[in-house]
């Protein structure tokens, strides 16, 4: 689910590299791949393991950002004769270069996801793979899980198939250049579906119950030698695009909960005392929320473009906490079952190239598909993939924050003593004197202590930076 994102463009200063240098050591986060790993991503790279289906002649797309190389998914989509919509969905299959046991699968296991910094990132896969044979790029022919989903005129799902097949992508596409082809009415049919399908599905996940959303991304654009930092409100692409990779999801968990072996990406429903947080918040922000109307319902009237919209957007991710795997065998039913912003059982198996769970999910469902039992290999290690990919979420979410700390210090470091206009969007309930505001210009996100004075959570107030160094110290403001 969507978390504050980070995109980075443009060069860097050298404080802030050496300070993320040494946030790389701090947290252990791993360097160069092995040589024997490198060696055997090398081999299999030249000669993966390949399906028997040949579906290179379906003209499939990528949808991802400008500069990705990893390219995991890749789709197509069109009118059935009879009515309703048919989507292939490719997702790269890192199973056909990885060996089970070897010196690939120990090193991914070990990285469980791939990291990223504004400097760069570190992957799941040597780049040979994940950026290169095993990536869904425009014009290579490379094995994938195809699926194929049968859609109804209202967008339901009627039939889910899913099977080994070499793919090859005709186009690689980004979101704004998609969302001016479909604006423009300049798309082909299978890209101009994307709309049509996604807002099908949209209203399907609003008839249901579930939450998605558009969390404004932080951006630093650098600019004349200097940096600002600014929101990218996502485009409705962003949402439609990510109604296909949601529907993937759904229909995989139900396809091993079908076999009664599996694991299901799960979230438990928001506590009461964090919805009524959330009310507090949404009155200090003036933000109208009637009681009769739900939680889901209000997020869909935010306007991720306004200020106040977008910071109770980023507020709501606290409602996101929680999340975690579980697995099932022997035919039991999972506790807990469902994903409670997706309002439906759900699971990861769309980013197998930076993701390490994909892997085992994509193949439960191939085997379920085809009738069979699934290979020892996935099964044996369902048992300690939670942990695994709870130490890998948090490592990954304590670089994501320390690096928006460390970007934001290193933006503001010439401006220590300066004074901003900015919105207090948080006020601790047992420390009210310590909160968070959010800036306008630049679109800084940054803790507020005033020295004896209660914050007025929802005002706008002007804000004095005290210190600001990347590496040292992270930005922090007192009211001016």
């Amino acid at each position: 689910m969507p978390r504050r994102h980070l995109h980075m463009t443009g060069a860097d200063g050298a404080a802030l590299r050496a300070a993320l240098r040494d946030l790389r050591t701090e947290l252990g986060v791993p360097g160069e791949f092995p040589a024997p790993v490198l060696a055997e991503a090398e081999a299999a790279a030249r000669s993966p393991r390949l399906p028997a289906l040949d579906a290179t002649d379906l003209a499939l797309f990528t949808i991802d950002p400008p500069a990705s190389r990893d390219l995991d998914q890749a789709m197509h989509l069109a009118r059935r004769e009879n009515g309703g919509y048919r989507v292939h969905y490719a997702i790269a299959d890192v199973a056909a270069f990885v060996t089970p046991g070897g010196a690939l699968d120990a090193e991914a296991g070990r990285r469980v996801t791939t990291l990223y910094f504004p400097d760069g990132k570190v992957p799941l896969h040597p780049p040979v793979l994940s950026e290169g044979a095993a990536s869904l790029l425009p014009d290579q022919t490379c094995p994938a899980l195809l699926w194929r989903f049968d859609l109804d005129s209202d967008g339901r799902v009627e039939t889910t198939d899913v099977r080994r097949a070499l793919v090859r992508s005709r186009a690689r596409m980004d979101y704004d250049g998609v969302q001016r082809a479909i604006d423009s009415g300049t798309a082909e049919e299978p890209l101009a579906l994307l709309r049509e399908v996604g807002r099908l599905r949209e209203t399907l996940e609003q008839e249901r119950g579930g939450i998605s959303l558009n969390v404004p991304e932080q951006e630093i654009v650098a600019q004349n030698g200097s940096y600002t930092l600014a929101y990218r409100a996502p485009l409705p692409a962003d949402g439609w695009n990510a109604q296909i990779s949601l529907m993937a999801g759904m229909a995989a968990a139900e396809l091993m909960l079908s076999t009664g072996t599996g694991i299901l990406r799960t979230l438990p429903s928001a506590p009461d005392g964090a919805v009524g947080r959330l009310r507090r918040t949404a009155a200090a922000l003036r933000i109208d929320w009637p009681h009769h109307v739900p939680y889901a319902e209000l997020v869909r009237t935010l306007d991720p473009h306004l200020p106040a919209h977008a910071a109770f957007l980023q507020e709501c991710t606290a409602l996101l906490r929680g999340a975690g795997y579980t697995v099932f065998t022997g035919g039991r039913t999972p506790d807990p079952l469902l994903h409670a912003a997706v309002a439906a059982p759900y699971t990861h198996c769309t980013a197998p190239l930076r993701r390490l769970v994909d892997r085992y999910a994509g193949e439960l469902c191939v085997a379920a598909v085809a009738g069979a039992a699934p290979p020892q290999w996935a099964t044996a290690a369902l048992d300690a993939l939670p942990q695994r990919m709870a130490e890998g979420n948090r490592l990954a979410n304590t670089a994501e924050r320390e690096c928006v700390d460390l970007v934001e210090a290193a933006l503001l470091k010439d401006h220590v003593g300066e004074t901003f206009e900015a919105t207090v969007i948080d006020v601790k309930e047992r420390e009210p004197q310590v909160g968070t505001v959010h800036l306008e210009e630049p679109a800084v996100v940054g803790r507020v202590e005033s020295p004896s004075a209660r914050l007025p959570l929802g005002d706008r107030i002007r804000v004095r930076l005290t210190q600001a160094d990347p590496g040292r110290a992270k930005v922090l403001f007192a009211p001016a």
